[in-house]
């Protein structure tokens, strides 16, 4: 059961070790853009092209869908980047229901993990299998690998990272539960923190923070759904930054430089913007957006 990009690398590790997918469970089809083409999920595409049995319910309690679940008899139920199961269908297989979730469990709990570890200045997050129970993202843990995340690091290619090492945890913990050596072990509560989804008023950049936070910010929103600011009430998304420790009289958010680099002052330290897109116009280099659009030199950011 999955259905965007993060999912797929770990249906295909199971594929390629030789474990028969009975079904995928994957969001129904959608339509994108202006012209409304109907667009299939990666996981549903990666399906297709595997010739595995495709399931698309509107809703996980639909009658016709659980008796559908019933005449697969799945031994196992895999969860990647899924929806919340109800118990009606996490307890239907014998040797459970699993999942795979993007941080060090209990830490983390929620629908943006990877985005708000980087958000939070963390210097290691990972990924944790744990047996799915009614509250989200409290099951006992199977096994965790741990990754360090780099200072310039962003959500995207953290993403990337997780999504190929969780798929071989996935591998591990099917093999664990195989042969009967599963040890789960339960999450400390007093632990949790959490990680809720990112909305828009999320993403606007306070320049009265410092250097450090607003540098997080922008690579833990990048490049989606990616930090934003405005500049004579025009919206301009930041995508990279780099850290200058040089402090700076001026106030926050007050341009220092528009020539050849791009940089900003903050709280305390200094930005240099290094990628950034004007709204409704392409992604840019610093140094290509100031070729195209003046920024004035002392003005700020709002």
């Amino acid at each position: 059961m999955g259905t965007p990009e993060f999912a797929v690398p770990s249906l295909k590790i199971l594929l390629e070790n030789n474990y028969e997918i009975a079904a995928v469970v994957t969001a129904p089809d959608k339509k994108q853009g202006r012209g409304q083409k109907i667009d299939f999920s990666p996981v549903k595409k990666y399906s297709i092209d595997k010739n595995i049995r495709i399931l698309q319910p509107e809703t996980l309690r639909n009658i016709e869908f659980i008796r559908e679940l019933h005449s697969i008899s799945p031994d196992l139920i895999v969860v990647v980047a899924f929806r919340i199961l109800p118990p009606e269908v996490f307890k239907l297989a014998p040797l459970g229901t699993f999942n795979l979730h993007a941080s060090l469990l209990p830490k983390y709990r929620g629908a943006a993990p990877i985005n708000w570890a980087i958000i939070n200045g963390e210097k290691e997050t990972g990924v944790t299998t744990f047996f799915i129970e009614e509250s989200i993202d409290t099951g006992n843990i199977i096994l965790q690998a741990r990754v360090p995340i780099g200072e310039n690091e962003t959500a995207g290619e953290l993403h990337d990272k997780l999504a190929e090492i969780g798929a071989e945890l996935v591998l591990h913990t099917v093999r664990l539960i195989e042969i009967g050596k599963v040890q789960p072990k339960p999450q400390d509560n007093s632990l949790a923190t959490p990680a809720p989804k990112i909305f828009k008023e999320n993403c606007k950049i306070d320049w009265n923070k410092s250097a450090d936070e607003i540098h997080n910010l922008v690579r833990g929103l990048s490049p989606s759904p990616c930090a934003f600011t405005f500049y004579e009430n025009r919206l301009i998304k930041i995508y990279r930054t780099i850290k200058i420790q040089d402090t700076s009289n001026a106030e926050p958010g007050t341009i220092l430089e528009a020539g050849n680099k791009l940089i900003v002052s903050t709280l305390s330290g200094k930005l240099e913007i290094t990628e950034l897109q004007l709204e409704g116009k392409r992604k840019l280099s610093a140094e290509d957006f100031l070729r195209g659009f003046k920024l004035q030199v002392g003005k700020k950011f709002q």
